[in-house]
Protein backbone atom coordinates (compact mmCIF):
# COMPACT_ATOMS: atom_id res chain seq x y z
CA UNK A 1 0.00 0.00 0.00
CA UNK A 2 3.10 2.42 0.76
CA UNK A 3 4.36 1.79 -2.11
CA UNK A 4 1.73 2.17 -4.55
CA UNK A 5 1.14 5.81 -2.22
CA UNK A 6 4.59 6.66 -2.58
CA UNK A 7 4.70 6.19 -6.69
CA UNK A 8 1.01 8.34 -7.33
CA UNK A 9 2.40 10.89 -4.67
CA UNK A 10 5.93 11.29 -7.25
CA UNK A 11 3.70 11.20 -10.34
CA UNK A 12 1.40 13.92 -9.03
CA UNK A 13 4.06 15.75 -7.85
CA UNK A 14 5.97 15.47 -11.60
CA UNK A 15 2.58 16.76 -13.49
CA UNK A 16 2.58 19.80 -10.55
CA UNK A 17 6.24 20.68 -11.30
CA UNK A 18 4.95 20.94 -14.82
CA UNK A 19 2.07 23.11 -14.15
CA UNK A 20 4.70 25.43 -12.32
CA UNK A 21 6.99 25.60 -15.37
CA UNK A 22 4.01 25.80 -18.27
CA UNK A 23 2.45 28.94 -15.99
CA UNK A 24 6.16 30.78 -16.32
CA UNK A 25 5.19 31.70 -19.53
CA UNK A 26 1.68 31.81 -19.54
CA UNK A 27 1.38 35.70 -19.92
CA UNK A 28 -1.72 36.30 -22.06
CA UNK A 29 -5.18 34.93 -23.10
CA UNK A 30 -3.81 33.31 -26.19
CA UNK A 31 -1.34 31.68 -23.47
CA UNK A 32 -3.48 30.35 -21.55
CA UNK A 33 -6.11 28.89 -24.07
CA UNK A 34 -3.78 27.88 -27.12
CA UNK A 35 -0.32 28.18 -25.87
CA UNK A 36 0.76 30.50 -28.45
CA UNK A 37 -0.21 28.20 -31.46
CA UNK A 38 3.62 26.77 -30.55
CA UNK A 39 2.98 22.92 -30.31
CA UNK A 40 5.34 21.14 -32.33
CA UNK A 41 4.28 17.90 -33.96
CA UNK A 42 4.71 15.07 -31.15
CA UNK A 43 3.49 17.19 -28.61
CA UNK A 44 0.36 17.85 -30.70
CA UNK A 45 -0.59 14.57 -31.40
CA UNK A 46 0.19 12.74 -28.49
CA UNK A 47 -1.50 15.48 -26.38
CA UNK A 48 -4.25 15.04 -29.26
CA UNK A 49 -4.65 11.44 -28.03
CA UNK A 50 -4.49 11.72 -24.48
CA UNK A 51 -6.75 14.22 -24.42
CA UNK A 52 -9.74 11.98 -26.19
CA UNK A 53 -8.63 8.60 -24.71
CA UNK A 54 -10.13 9.56 -20.46
CA UNK A 55 -10.73 7.32 -17.87
CA UNK A 56 -12.72 5.56 -20.12
CA UNK A 57 -10.15 3.68 -22.09
CA UNK A 58 -9.16 1.67 -18.88
CA UNK A 59 -11.85 1.50 -16.96
CA UNK A 60 -15.42 2.34 -19.23
CA UNK A 61 -14.29 0.53 -22.31
CA UNK A 62 -12.39 -2.76 -20.25
CA UNK A 63 -15.59 -2.87 -18.68
CA UNK A 64 -17.88 -3.05 -21.62
CA UNK A 65 -15.94 -5.53 -23.37
CA UNK A 66 -15.39 -7.66 -19.81
CA UNK A 67 -19.05 -7.87 -19.64
CA UNK A 68 -20.56 -8.21 -23.51
CA UNK A 69 -17.40 -9.77 -24.93
CA UNK A 70 -15.48 -8.96 -28.27
CA UNK A 71 -18.48 -7.50 -29.84
CA UNK A 72 -18.07 -3.97 -27.84
CA UNK A 73 -15.05 -3.77 -29.93
CA UNK A 74 -16.93 -2.01 -32.64
CA UNK A 75 -16.92 1.25 -30.25
CA UNK A 76 -13.04 0.95 -30.47
CA UNK A 77 -13.27 0.57 -34.28
CA UNK A 78 -15.11 3.03 -35.36
CA UNK A 79 -13.57 5.90 -32.99
CA UNK A 80 -9.80 5.11 -34.98
CA UNK A 81 -11.84 5.58 -38.58
CA UNK A 82 -13.40 8.37 -36.78
CA UNK A 83 -10.37 9.87 -35.67
CA UNK A 84 -8.10 9.37 -38.76
CA UNK A 85 -10.88 10.97 -40.71
CA UNK A 86 -10.82 13.91 -38.71
CA UNK A 87 -6.76 14.46 -38.51
CA UNK A 88 -6.85 13.57 -42.60
CA UNK A 89 -9.68 16.08 -43.73
CA UNK A 90 -10.11 19.15 -40.90
CA UNK A 91 -7.26 19.26 -38.67
CA UNK A 92 -4.98 21.38 -40.94
CA UNK A 93 -8.21 23.27 -42.41
CA UNK A 94 -9.15 23.84 -38.76
CA UNK A 95 -5.81 25.21 -37.77
CA UNK A 96 -5.55 27.62 -40.76
CA UNK A 97 -9.19 28.93 -41.03
CA UNK A 98 -9.15 29.91 -36.84
CA UNK A 99 -5.32 31.38 -37.32
CA UNK A 100 -7.18 33.44 -40.12
CA UNK A 101 -10.40 34.21 -39.16
CA UNK A 102 -9.52 36.51 -36.32
CA UNK A 103 -7.39 34.91 -34.67
CA UNK A 104 -10.21 33.01 -32.90
CA UNK A 105 -9.03 31.71 -29.83
CA UNK A 106 -12.12 29.29 -29.27
CA UNK A 107 -14.67 26.85 -31.49
CA UNK A 108 -17.30 30.15 -30.26
CA UNK A 109 -14.43 32.35 -31.57
CA UNK A 110 -14.20 30.90 -35.08
CA UNK A 111 -17.99 30.04 -35.48
CA UNK A 112 -18.55 33.82 -35.05
CA UNK A 113 -15.71 34.94 -37.47
CA UNK A 114 -16.82 32.10 -39.82
CA UNK A 115 -20.33 33.49 -40.56
CA UNK A 116 -19.56 37.28 -40.04
CA UNK A 117 -21.96 36.62 -36.73
CA UNK A 118 -21.64 40.60 -35.72
CA UNK A 119 -23.72 39.87 -33.03
CA UNK A 120 -21.97 36.86 -32.01
CA UNK A 121 -25.41 35.22 -31.66
CA UNK A 122 -23.01 31.47 -32.92
CA UNK A 123 -20.96 32.26 -30.41
CA UNK A 124 -22.96 32.36 -27.59
CA UNK A 125 -25.61 29.60 -28.87
CA UNK A 126 -21.45 27.45 -28.75
CA UNK A 127 -20.69 28.58 -25.43
CA UNK A 128 -24.11 27.92 -24.08
CA UNK A 129 -23.68 23.67 -25.89
CA UNK A 130 -19.97 23.56 -24.45
CA UNK A 131 -20.87 24.18 -21.10
CA UNK A 132 -24.08 22.07 -20.64
CA UNK A 133 -22.19 18.98 -21.88
CA UNK A 134 -18.45 19.76 -20.78
CA UNK A 135 -19.82 19.87 -17.28
CA UNK A 136 -20.98 16.02 -18.00
CA UNK A 137 -18.00 15.39 -19.72
CA UNK A 138 -15.55 16.63 -16.67
CA UNK A 139 -18.10 14.49 -14.14
CA UNK A 140 -17.07 11.20 -16.21
CA UNK A 141 -13.59 12.01 -15.63
CA UNK A 142 -13.54 12.79 -11.93
CA UNK A 143 -15.94 9.41 -11.35
CA UNK A 144 -13.01 7.96 -12.95
CA UNK A 145 -10.49 9.42 -10.58
CA UNK A 146 -12.93 8.29 -7.85
CA UNK A 147 -13.10 5.15 -8.14
CA UNK A 148 -8.99 4.67 -9.27
CA UNK A 149 -8.42 5.80 -5.68
CA UNK A 150 -11.46 4.26 -4.00
CA UNK A 151 -10.57 0.64 -4.94
CA UNK A 152 -6.59 1.28 -4.87
CA UNK A 153 -6.86 2.98 -1.00
CA UNK A 154 -9.66 1.03 0.06
CA UNK A 155 -11.01 4.95 0.58
CA UNK A 156 -14.44 6.30 0.61
CA UNK A 157 -15.88 7.15 -2.22
CA UNK A 158 -16.29 11.18 -1.13
CA UNK A 159 -12.75 10.97 0.12
CA UNK A 160 -11.55 9.68 -3.26
CA UNK A 161 -13.72 12.10 -5.36
CA UNK A 162 -12.07 15.06 -3.73
CA UNK A 163 -8.32 14.05 -3.94
CA UNK A 164 -8.79 13.08 -7.90
CA UNK A 165 -10.38 16.18 -8.83
CA UNK A 166 -7.70 18.35 -6.54
CA UNK A 167 -4.98 16.59 -8.43
CA UNK A 168 -5.83 18.07 -11.91
CA UNK A 169 -7.38 21.54 -10.90
CA UNK A 170 -4.20 22.87 -9.03
CA UNK A 171 -1.76 22.12 -12.40
CA UNK A 172 -4.72 23.36 -14.95
CA UNK A 173 -4.94 26.07 -13.08
CA UNK A 174 -1.91 27.27 -12.47
CA UNK A 175 -0.11 26.35 -16.04
CA UNK A 176 -3.21 26.93 -18.79
CA UNK A 177 -2.54 25.40 -21.87
CA UNK A 178 0.95 24.57 -21.96
CA UNK A 179 0.48 22.71 -18.86
CA UNK A 180 -2.45 20.73 -20.00
CA UNK A 181 -0.45 19.77 -23.18
CA UNK A 182 3.44 18.82 -21.83
CA UNK A 183 1.71 16.79 -18.87
CA UNK A 184 -0.43 14.71 -21.90
CA UNK A 185 2.53 13.68 -23.45
CA UNK A 186 4.08 12.24 -20.43
CA UNK A 187 0.48 10.62 -20.36
CA UNK A 188 0.01 9.46 -23.01
CA UNK A 189 3.28 7.33 -22.81
CA UNK A 190 2.72 6.14 -19.53
CA UNK A 191 -0.71 4.81 -20.92
CA UNK A 192 0.72 3.15 -23.73
CA UNK A 193 2.80 1.24 -21.37
CA UNK A 194 0.42 0.06 -19.22
CA UNK A 195 -1.89 -0.83 -21.77
CA UNK A 196 0.74 -2.84 -23.74
CA UNK A 197 2.52 -4.59 -20.96
CA UNK A 198 -0.76 -5.57 -19.19
CA UNK A 199 -2.36 -8.12 -21.74
CA UNK A 200 0.90 -9.88 -22.04
CA UNK A 201 1.51 -10.57 -18.17
CA UNK A 202 -2.78 -11.81 -18.49
CA UNK A 203 -1.46 -14.55 -21.08
CA UNK A 204 1.21 -15.76 -19.24
CA UNK A 205 -0.58 -15.90 -15.98
CA UNK A 206 -3.40 -17.82 -17.12
CA UNK A 207 -1.32 -20.21 -19.31
CA UNK A 208 -1.02 -18.44 -23.08
CA UNK A 209 -2.90 -17.51 -25.66
CA UNK A 210 -4.84 -20.75 -26.27
CA UNK A 211 -5.84 -21.30 -22.45
CA UNK A 212 -6.78 -17.70 -22.05
CA UNK A 213 -9.59 -18.49 -25.19
CA UNK A 214 -10.71 -21.52 -23.37
CA UNK A 215 -11.24 -19.54 -20.19
CA UNK A 216 -12.97 -16.82 -21.95
CA UNK A 217 -15.07 -19.57 -23.69
CA UNK A 218 -16.36 -20.54 -20.27
CA UNK A 219 -18.61 -17.41 -19.97
CA UNK A 220 -20.86 -18.08 -22.77
CA UNK A 221 -19.83 -19.10 -26.56
CA UNK A 222 -20.88 -15.80 -28.22
CA UNK A 223 -17.80 -13.86 -25.96
CA UNK A 224 -16.10 -14.10 -29.35
CA UNK A 225 -18.38 -13.17 -31.52
CA UNK A 226 -18.43 -9.94 -32.61
CA UNK A 227 -21.80 -9.81 -34.22
CA UNK A 228 -22.57 -11.24 -30.48
CA UNK A 229 -26.22 -10.26 -29.31
CA UNK A 230 -26.50 -6.60 -31.93
CA UNK A 231 -28.67 -6.08 -34.71
CA UNK A 232 -28.12 -3.51 -37.81
CA UNK A 233 -28.94 -0.38 -35.35
CA UNK A 234 -26.52 -1.65 -32.73
CA UNK A 235 -23.61 -2.04 -35.21
CA UNK A 236 -24.67 1.35 -36.00
CA UNK A 237 -24.99 3.27 -32.70
CA UNK A 238 -21.30 1.30 -31.37
CA UNK A 239 -19.17 1.81 -34.95
CA UNK A 240 -21.02 5.43 -34.86
CA UNK A 241 -19.31 7.03 -31.72
CA UNK A 242 -16.31 7.85 -34.96
CA UNK A 243 -19.18 10.78 -35.97
CA UNK A 244 -18.36 12.72 -32.35
CA UNK A 245 -14.24 13.51 -33.18
CA UNK A 246 -15.06 16.36 -35.97
CA UNK A 247 -17.22 18.18 -32.87
CA UNK A 248 -14.81 17.66 -29.36
CA UNK A 249 -13.54 20.69 -28.48
CA UNK A 250 -11.24 19.49 -26.16
CA UNK A 251 -9.59 17.61 -29.45
CA UNK A 252 -9.93 20.54 -31.59
CA UNK A 253 -8.12 22.70 -29.76
CA UNK A 254 -5.76 20.77 -30.11
CA UNK A 255 -5.43 21.29 -33.87
CA UNK A 256 -5.68 24.81 -33.37
CA UNK A 257 -2.66 25.33 -31.18
CA UNK A 258 -0.38 23.24 -33.31
CA UNK A 259 2.70 25.86 -34.60
CA UNK A 260 2.11 25.38 -38.60
CA UNK A 261 -0.60 22.76 -41.16
CA UNK A 262 3.09 21.62 -42.22
CA UNK A 263 3.28 19.74 -38.94
CA UNK A 264 -0.35 17.95 -39.16
CA UNK A 265 0.76 14.70 -41.53
CA UNK A 266 3.38 13.49 -38.79
CA UNK A 267 1.14 14.35 -36.18
CA UNK A 268 -2.03 12.35 -37.86
CA UNK A 269 0.65 9.23 -38.11
CA UNK A 270 2.06 9.82 -34.30
CA UNK A 271 -1.20 10.04 -32.91
CA UNK A 272 -3.26 7.62 -34.68
CA UNK A 273 -0.40 4.64 -34.16
CA UNK A 274 -0.69 5.75 -30.59
CA UNK A 275 -4.58 5.23 -30.69
CA UNK A 276 -4.81 2.00 -32.21
CA UNK A 277 -1.93 0.07 -29.74
CA UNK A 278 -3.90 1.86 -26.58
CA UNK A 279 -7.32 0.77 -27.98
CA UNK A 280 -6.19 -2.89 -28.98
CA UNK A 281 -4.67 -2.94 -24.97
CA UNK A 282 -7.74 -2.05 -23.83
CA UNK A 283 -9.82 -4.31 -25.60
CA UNK A 284 -7.62 -7.10 -25.18
CA UNK A 285 -7.53 -6.25 -21.04
CA UNK A 286 -11.70 -5.99 -20.76
CA UNK A 287 -11.94 -9.40 -22.79
CA UNK A 288 -9.34 -11.52 -21.15
CA UNK A 289 -9.95 -9.87 -18.32
CA UNK A 290 -12.49 -12.64 -17.91
CA UNK A 291 -10.14 -15.60 -18.13
CA UNK A 292 -8.13 -13.89 -15.45
CA UNK A 293 -11.25 -13.77 -13.41
CA UNK A 294 -12.09 -17.49 -14.45
CA UNK A 295 -8.50 -18.42 -13.84
CA UNK A 296 -8.76 -16.90 -10.46
CA UNK A 297 -12.52 -17.47 -8.61
CA UNK A 298 -10.71 -16.74 -5.81
CA UNK A 299 -10.66 -12.72 -6.20
CA UNK A 300 -14.01 -11.01 -6.15
CA UNK A 301 -14.89 -7.67 -8.39
CA UNK A 302 -17.89 -5.47 -7.47
CA UNK A 303 -17.66 -3.21 -10.95
CA UNK A 304 -16.46 -4.32 -14.16
CA UNK A 305 -15.18 -1.08 -14.70
CA UNK A 306 -12.53 -1.75 -12.23
CA UNK A 307 -10.64 -4.46 -14.16
CA UNK A 308 -8.31 -3.09 -15.40
CA UNK A 309 -7.54 -2.40 -11.46
CA UNK A 310 -8.06 -5.64 -10.06
CA UNK A 311 -5.79 -7.15 -12.78
CA UNK A 312 -2.87 -4.72 -12.04
CA UNK A 313 -3.06 -5.13 -7.70
CA UNK A 314 -2.98 -9.22 -8.51
CA UNK A 315 -0.31 -9.72 -10.97
CA UNK A 316 2.06 -6.99 -10.44
CA UNK A 317 4.47 -6.19 -7.77
CA UNK A 318 3.23 -3.17 -5.64
CA UNK A 319 5.92 -0.67 -7.66
CA UNK A 320 4.82 -1.50 -10.53
CA UNK A 321 1.32 -1.69 -9.87
CA UNK A 322 1.56 1.99 -8.73
CA UNK A 323 2.98 3.02 -11.85
CA UNK A 324 0.77 1.13 -14.02
CA UNK A 325 -2.44 2.71 -12.15
CA UNK A 326 -0.51 5.80 -12.38
CA UNK A 327 -1.60 5.30 -15.99
CA UNK A 328 -5.40 5.38 -15.26
CA UNK A 329 -4.91 8.72 -13.62
CA UNK A 330 -2.87 10.04 -16.45
CA UNK A 331 -6.22 9.00 -18.68
CA UNK A 332 -8.51 10.89 -16.29
CA UNK A 333 -5.82 14.07 -15.71
CA UNK A 334 -5.23 14.37 -19.50
CA UNK A 335 -8.95 14.53 -20.27
CA UNK A 336 -10.40 16.57 -17.58
CA UNK A 337 -7.82 18.73 -17.53
CA UNK A 338 -8.31 19.81 -21.63
CA UNK A 339 -11.77 19.59 -20.82
CA UNK A 340 -12.00 22.01 -17.67
CA UNK A 341 -9.39 24.25 -19.58
CA UNK A 342 -11.67 25.06 -22.38
CA UNK A 343 -15.06 25.55 -20.92
CA UNK A 344 -13.21 28.20 -18.33
CA UNK A 345 -11.81 29.93 -21.70
CA UNK A 346 -14.94 29.94 -23.22
CA UNK A 347 -16.56 31.08 -20.61
CA UNK A 348 -13.48 33.63 -19.98
CA UNK A 349 -13.17 34.53 -23.85
CA UNK A 350 -16.94 34.27 -25.00
CA UNK A 351 -18.86 35.52 -22.08
CA UNK A 352 -16.78 37.58 -20.05
CA UNK A 353 -14.80 39.49 -22.43
CA UNK A 354 -17.11 39.99 -25.38
CA UNK A 355 -19.86 40.68 -22.55
CA UNK A 356 -18.68 42.18 -19.54
CA UNK A 357 -15.12 43.88 -20.12
CA UNK A 358 -13.91 43.82 -23.85
CA UNK A 359 -11.01 45.88 -23.15
CA UNK A 360 -9.70 43.61 -20.22
CA UNK A 361 -6.15 43.35 -19.57
CA UNK A 362 -4.58 39.98 -20.72
CA UNK A 363 -3.49 39.21 -16.55
CA UNK A 364 -7.07 39.96 -15.81
CA UNK A 365 -8.33 37.68 -18.48
CA UNK A 366 -5.62 34.74 -17.20
CA UNK A 367 -7.03 35.13 -13.92
CA UNK A 368 -10.42 35.12 -14.83
CA UNK A 369 -10.14 32.23 -16.78
CA UNK A 370 -8.52 30.43 -13.52
CA UNK A 371 -11.40 31.18 -11.64
CA UNK A 372 -13.88 29.81 -14.69
CA UNK A 373 -11.99 26.84 -14.14
CA UNK A 374 -13.09 26.19 -10.87
CA UNK A 375 -16.27 26.58 -11.38
CA UNK A 376 -16.93 24.29 -13.91
CA UNK A 377 -15.08 21.92 -11.88
CA UNK A 378 -17.23 22.72 -9.10
CA UNK A 379 -20.88 21.85 -11.26
CA UNK A 380 -19.05 18.79 -12.24
CA UNK A 381 -18.35 18.00 -8.75
CA UNK A 382 -21.60 18.37 -7.68
CA UNK A 383 -22.67 15.75 -10.64
CA UNK A 384 -19.98 13.28 -10.03
CA UNK A 385 -20.75 12.50 -6.05
CA UNK A 386 -23.36 10.35 -7.31
CA UNK A 387 -20.75 6.78 -6.60
CA UNK A 388 -23.50 4.64 -9.12
CA UNK A 389 -22.60 7.29 -12.09
CA UNK A 390 -21.55 5.08 -15.35
CA UNK A 391 -18.54 6.19 -16.54
CA UNK A 392 -19.46 4.64 -20.21
CA UNK A 393 -22.91 6.53 -20.13
CA UNK A 394 -21.32 9.63 -19.33
CA UNK A 395 -19.18 10.00 -21.71
CA UNK A 396 -21.23 8.54 -24.27
CA UNK A 397 -23.95 11.47 -23.54
CA UNK A 398 -21.58 14.65 -23.51
CA UNK A 399 -19.63 12.61 -26.89
CA UNK A 400 -23.15 12.96 -28.33
CA UNK A 401 -24.24 16.35 -27.64
CA UNK A 402 -20.91 17.91 -28.88
CA UNK A 403 -20.68 15.48 -31.89
CA UNK A 404 -23.94 15.83 -33.23
CA UNK A 405 -24.57 19.82 -32.23
CA UNK A 406 -20.86 21.21 -33.29
CA UNK A 407 -19.60 18.26 -35.66
CA UNK A 408 -21.53 18.92 -38.96
CA UNK A 409 -20.93 22.66 -38.32
CA UNK A 410 -17.29 22.44 -38.08
CA UNK A 411 -16.83 20.09 -41.06
CA UNK A 412 -19.04 22.02 -43.49
CA UNK A 413 -17.86 25.74 -42.25
CA UNK A 414 -14.15 24.35 -43.70
CA UNK A 415 -15.29 22.56 -47.21
CA UNK A 416 -18.69 24.70 -48.05
CA UNK A 417 -18.66 28.22 -49.24
CA UNK A 418 -22.28 28.76 -49.24
CA UNK A 419 -22.50 27.93 -45.60
CA UNK A 420 -24.13 31.04 -43.20
CA UNK A 421 -24.89 32.07 -40.33
CA UNK A 422 -28.65 30.74 -40.43
CA UNK A 423 -27.38 27.17 -41.02
CA UNK A 424 -24.61 27.33 -38.56
CA UNK A 425 -27.20 28.41 -36.20
CA UNK A 426 -29.67 25.85 -36.63
CA UNK A 427 -27.64 22.76 -37.12
CA UNK A 428 -25.65 23.41 -33.60
CA UNK A 429 -29.28 23.66 -32.03
CA UNK A 430 -30.51 20.87 -34.28
CA UNK A 431 -28.11 18.54 -33.29
CA UNK A 432 -28.15 19.34 -29.31
CA UNK A 433 -31.97 19.09 -28.98
CA UNK A 434 -31.91 15.60 -31.40
CA UNK A 435 -29.65 14.41 -28.49
CA UNK A 436 -31.40 15.77 -25.78
CA UNK A 437 -34.22 14.73 -26.56
CA UNK A 438 -33.30 11.00 -28.03
CA UNK A 439 -31.58 10.51 -24.74
CA UNK A 440 -34.74 11.26 -22.79
CA UNK A 441 -36.57 8.75 -25.14
CA UNK A 442 -34.08 6.10 -26.87
CA UNK A 443 -35.75 5.36 -29.81
CA UNK A 444 -35.18 2.19 -31.63
CA UNK A 445 -32.39 1.26 -29.52
CA UNK A 446 -29.82 3.86 -31.64
CA UNK A 447 -27.05 5.85 -30.42
CA UNK A 448 -27.86 9.76 -30.34
CA UNK A 449 -25.01 10.79 -32.39
CA UNK A 450 -26.46 9.28 -35.30
CA UNK A 451 -29.33 10.82 -35.39
CA UNK A 452 -28.21 14.12 -34.28
CA UNK A 453 -25.58 14.23 -36.27
CA UNK A 454 -27.35 13.28 -39.34
CA UNK A 455 -30.04 15.66 -38.76
CA UNK A 456 -27.96 18.42 -38.06
CA UNK A 457 -26.17 17.88 -41.38
CA UNK A 458 -29.37 18.06 -43.24
CA UNK A 459 -30.71 21.02 -41.63
CA UNK A 460 -27.55 23.03 -42.29
CA UNK A 461 -28.20 22.55 -46.42
CA UNK A 462 -31.67 22.97 -46.36
CA UNK A 463 -31.36 26.27 -44.14
CA UNK A 464 -28.48 27.05 -46.38
CA UNK A 465 -30.57 26.62 -49.62
CA UNK A 466 -33.36 28.63 -48.15
CA UNK A 467 -31.18 31.69 -46.88
CA UNK A 468 -28.75 31.87 -48.90
CA UNK A 469 -27.34 35.07 -49.86
CA UNK A 470 -24.07 36.08 -51.58
CA UNK A 471 -23.87 39.86 -50.33
CA UNK A 472 -23.72 38.82 -46.33
CA UNK A 473 -19.83 38.66 -46.91
CA UNK A 474 -19.42 35.03 -45.48
CA UNK A 475 -18.50 33.26 -49.36
CA UNK A 476 -16.45 36.06 -50.04
CA UNK A 477 -14.35 35.49 -46.57
CA UNK A 478 -14.39 31.89 -46.94
CA UNK A 479 -12.74 32.08 -50.26
CA UNK A 480 -10.22 34.51 -48.67
CA UNK A 481 -9.83 31.43 -45.63
CA UNK A 482 -9.41 28.62 -48.54
CA UNK A 483 -6.82 30.98 -50.54
CA UNK A 484 -4.69 31.01 -47.48
CA UNK A 485 -4.58 27.37 -46.42
CA UNK A 486 -3.80 26.38 -49.75
CA UNK A 487 -1.31 28.65 -49.68
CA UNK A 488 0.36 27.63 -46.21
CA UNK A 489 -0.18 23.48 -47.92
CA UNK A 490 1.80 25.19 -50.77
CA UNK A 491 4.33 26.19 -48.49
CA UNK A 492 5.10 22.44 -46.99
Amino acid sequence: MYTTTTTFIVYILGMLVIGLVAARTTKSLNDYVLGGRSLGRIVTGLSAGASDMSGWLLMGLPGALFVSGISQAWIAIGLTIGQWCNWKFVAARLRSFTANASDALTLPDYFAARFCDKLRITSVIAAVIILVFFVVYCASGMVSGARLFQQTFDMDYSNALLIGAASTIFYVCIGGFLAVSWTDTVQATLMLFALFITPIIIMMDVGGFDAANELVAQKGPDMANFLKGTTAIGLISLAGWGLGYVGQPHILVRFMAASTVRGMGDARRISITWMILCLLGAVLIGYYGVAFMNHHPEITIDNPEKIFIVVTQSLFTPWMAGILLSAILAAVMSTLSCQLLVASSTLTADFYRRLFRPHAGQTELVWIGRLMLLLVAAVAYIIATDPESGILKLVSYAWAGFGASFGPTVLISVFWRKMNLKAAICGMITGAVTVIVWEIGEFLGLYSLVPGFLLSCLTIFIVTKLTYNSTDGTEKLFEKLEKQFWEEVKDH
